[in-house]
């Protein structure tokens, strides 16, 4: 078969399927050209794949007729049915795309933070910079504890999970800037050291490190998570591969963006713990058990059922229903 031949002679009918299938609105007679031209086309298909195996031809009205497929068989799922979908396959299999970005981003969290409170720590003029002795010491001794249960839990719980889930909103959002998230956690990372500076110096580190546990186990890690999804949507747009770049930016913030919305859960638990469980007068082991219980769970999430759903072909991205039939592209 000389596919150059079938393809002059068939461009006028493909090209009428494929502006029927992107019209807005068909009349009755455009529903049953639609379907007839559909049919003229799956028929040549099937003859450039028997003789000619895939090519570029093939791809190009393979494409043209999935979208066919869809404008004639496809209804918007149902909101209730897509819920499921949304937690069991395609947020577990988006945090599982970020998986290593996140470990580079957790071990230079601690790097950092341990670097600015080693260095602060260990010279008094750092210290001194940072404020009044006597109000360094009375940070110290009672308003780093005092913090997590001077306002009622629930409130002081709240106000936690909005604000962090705020800040993880804007490392997905502003990712493309590929310097957002870089700066939010460069300023936690010196934050965090600088407040355990002030506690070594007045000899309170392991106060410190016990306040800190129980909720920041988890709600570190979901900024980790946060900043490694933003960073990836730059990368797309940066290296988009074969695809071309809008196309390559806009899959990878739809499927990233899911991050943004579960990671508005995963801190409303972080934010809970932080509320009702870090200033609670309750043995250590017990508090920071259930912080790393948490956080427990959440890697399971991440990487158990993540990798299942991403090794069936999940990407964190819309159906092809939702976003339209992809653009080939010569590669």
């Amino acid at each position: 078969m000389d596919l150059d031949a079938l393809a002059a002679a068939r461009r006028e009918e493909w090209a009428r399927l494929d502006e029927l299938s992107r019209a807005r609105h068909l009349t009755g007679a455009e529903v049953d050209e639609l379907v007839t031209r559909y049919r003229a086309a799956s028929a040549d298909l099937a003859d450039i794949k028997t003789s000619a195996g895939r090519t570029a031809h093939g791809d190009h009205v393979s494409t043209m007729l999935a979208r066919a497929r869809l404008r004639l068989t496809g209804a918007p799922e149902n909101v209730l049915r897509q819920i499921p979908r949304f937690f069991v396959l395609q947020l577990p299999a988006a945090l599982y795309r970020v998986r290593w970005t996140t470990l580079v981003i957790a071990l230079g969290f601690v790097a950092v933070t341990t670097i600015v409170a080693a260095w602060v720590s260990s010279d008094p003029a750092l210290v001194a910079s940072l404020g009044d002795r006597a109000q360094l010491e009375q940070y110290a001794e009672n308003e780093f504890t005092d913090y997590y249960t001077e306002n009622p839990a629930a409130v002081f719980a709240g106000t936690v999970w909005t604000n962090n889930a705020w800040i993880a909103a804007q490392c997905v959002l502003f990712g493309i800037t590929g310097l957002w998230p870089i700066m939010v956690l460069v300023q936690n990372a010196v934050g965090v050291g600088t407040a355990a500076a002030v506690m070594i110096a007045f000899d309170r580190a392991d106060v410190f490190v016990l306040y800190i546990l129980p909720h920041g186990l988890l709600e570190l890690t979901a900024v980790f998570v946060a900043a490694a999804a933003g960073l990836h949507i730059f990368w797309a747009w940066i290296a988009p591969g074969p695809r071309r770049r809008g196309e390559a930016l806009a899959s990878a913030g739809r499927s990233l963006a899911t991050v943004a919305i579960g990671l508005v859960f995963v801190l409303a638990v972080s934010g809970a713990i932080e509320g009702f469980v870090t200033g609670q007068p309750w043995p250590w082991a017990v508090k920071i058990g259930i912080g790393a219980g948490a956080l427990a769970l959440f890697l399971v999430y991440m990487l158990l059922v993540g990798g299942r759903a991403y090794r069936a072909g999940e990407t964190g991205d819309l159906t092809e229903y939702e976003t339209g039939t992809p653009t080939l592209t010569v590669g």
